[in-house]
């Protein structure tokens, strides 16, 4: 369902979710804590950190490409600090996250999930060389005296999505699961596993931390931002429930007869329409771009609810 978005009226009060301005190179560069800083061009969002023994890079976003080093360049020169990239960490595959991974060349440390590994050598994309080092469940790394933990709390938007801590730094990187002060783009974020992506908004408020670093759009996140997203998609699925129990599906497959596919999308269409409704009317001003993308990612809880869940599956006497 194509939904086109008033852009006034969908940002509403929101307008500060688009964050800082970026640069004439179409990047900005900010701290974060200490020696930890992000980069964003407004969309993708990638991280960094300066240690003794040289940059760790969390992803690589295409989009950004060589903005990051550019980023790098100036952070370090003011700092006094080497500007080399030593280390990359992979959030997950996805190449919008990891297509400008080849840049660093092939000299670096990539560290990555297990499956992380096992998806980049399926897809054999040269620009997304896969990570050498790789962990299972949990792995706390220490470089250049900072200490960085990494966990995989199962799969979510991506089998491999895996949940960066930085305590040192009182910040947490969870990639393409909540974008600060905006709503999910289309399909939850396109996430491959909605019960898991439900999951993992709670168990990044189970982190200490007070800054979030999504993966998206123009600025950090508050814990506040998490729970936001948390209610906005526990209100979808409060609807979701209420339109699967009240919509008569017989209207459409009698119009349609025997032609089952286009009463099922008829169908399929009232049943998102009715339960997307209010949630847009609710989060229009409080999330960016509610109008535009509540529907399909109610689509996809809807689907979610009934095939993962078993919600409304009748078994045949």
């Amino acid at each position: 369902m194509l939904v086109e978005s008033n852009t006034e009226e969908a940002l509403g009060s929101r307008a500060s979710a688009l964050g800082p301005p970026v640069n004439e190179q179409g990047y900005y560069v900010g701290r974060v804590e200490g020696n930890l800083y992000w980069i964003t061009d407004g969309t993708y969002q990638s991280a960094f950190l300066t240690t003794s023994d040289g940059v760790v890079l969390f992803d690589a976003p295409a989009s950004i490409g060589h903005n990051i080093q550019r980023a790098v360049d100036e952070i370090a020169a003011a700092n006094g600090v080497s500007n080399e990239v030593t280390h990359l960490i992979y959030s997950h595959h996805h190449a919008d996250h990891a297509g400008a991974s080849s840049l660093f060349g092939r000299n670096i440390t990539r560290i990555g999930h297990e499956e992380t590994r096992k998806l980049l050598l399926r897809d054999d994309d040269p620009a997304r060389p896969a990570p050498e080092e790789t962990f299972l469940d949990r792995w706390t790394l220490e470089i250049g005296g900072e200490r960085i933990d990494l966990a995989w709390h199962g799969s979510n938007h991506s089998p491999d999505n895996i949940f960066i801590h930085l305590p040192d730094h009182d910040a947490l990187m969870l990639v393409d699961i909540v974008s600060p002060g905006w709503s999910p783009v289309c399909h939850s974020g396109l996430a491959e596993d909605m019960p898991g992506y439900i999951e993992a908004a709670a168990v990044a408020l189970t982190y200490p931390w007070r800054h979030f670093i999504g993966g998206h759009m123009g600025r950090l996140g508050t814990r506040d931002d998490v729970a936001t997203h948390r209610q906005y998609i526990a209100d979808i699925a409060d609807s979701s429930r209420k339109a699967l129990q009240t919509v008569d599906p017989t209207p459409y497959f009698v119009k349609y007869g025997e032609n089952a596919w286009p009463a099922l999308s008829a169908y399929l269409d009232a049943i998102t329409t009715v339960a997307a409704t209010p949630v847009i009317e609710k989060y229009t001003g409080v999330l960016a771009a509610a109008d535009a993308f509540t529907a399909s990612t109610t689509f996809h809880v809807i689907q979610s609810m009934r095939l993962d869940l078993g919600y409304g599956s009748q078994v045949h006497p």
